[in-house]
C-alpha cells in the first residue's frame, strides 16, 4: 500500500543533485579537519625546532 502511494509521487531530480553536492562537501569538510588534526601534531615539532635553531644563531 505505501509501496504504491510513494510510486505515485512526482520524481525530482534536482532535490537529489543537491543532497548529493551537500554529502560531498560535508564528507570533504571532514577529511580536511581529519587530516589537520593529525598533521597538526608534526608541524608543531617542525615550527618549535626552527624556533629552536633561530634563537641559537
Amino acid at each position: 500500500m505505501l509501496n504504491k502511494f510513494y510510486a505515485s509521487l512526482p520524481r525530482r531530480q534536482e532535490g537529489a543533485t543537491a543532497v548529493e553536492y551537500g554529502l560531498i562537501a560535508g564528507l570533504i569538510a571532514v577529511a580536511i579537519v581529519v587530516v589537520l588534526g593529525l598533521v597538526g601534531g608534526s608541524l608543531s615539532t617542525v615550527f618549535t625546532s626552527i624556533q629552536t635553531a633561530l634563537a641559537n644563531i
